[in-house]
C-alpha cells in the first residue's frame, strides 16, 4: 500500500502567501486546481497531473516549489 504522505505530495503544493502573489488567479484559470487559503499559506490542490503542471509553471516563473 502506498505511503499517504507520498500521495499527498503528488496532489498538493503548500506555499507561503507571499510566494503566490500575482500567480493565484492565473493558476486557477490555467489549471484545474483549487487554491485554499490558510492563515499563513496557500494549499494548491489538484490531480497529480495538474499539480505537476502547476509546479512546472510556478518554477518557470521563479517561485520556489519544494
Amino acid at each position: 500500500m502506498p505511503d499517504p504522505s507520498s500521495l499527498r505530495d503528488s496532489t498538493q503544493i503548500v506555499l507561503p502567501h507571499r510566494a503566490l502573489d500575482g500567480y493565484r488567479e492565473c493558476l486557477e484559470r490555467r489549471f484545474t486546481v483549487t487554491v485554499v487559503e490558510m492563515p499563513e499559506q496557500y494549499r494548491i490542490i489538484g490531480s497529480p497531473v495538474e499539480i505537476k503542471a502547476a509546479s512546472d509553471y510556478l518554477t518557470r516563473n521563479g517561485v520556489a516549489v519544494a
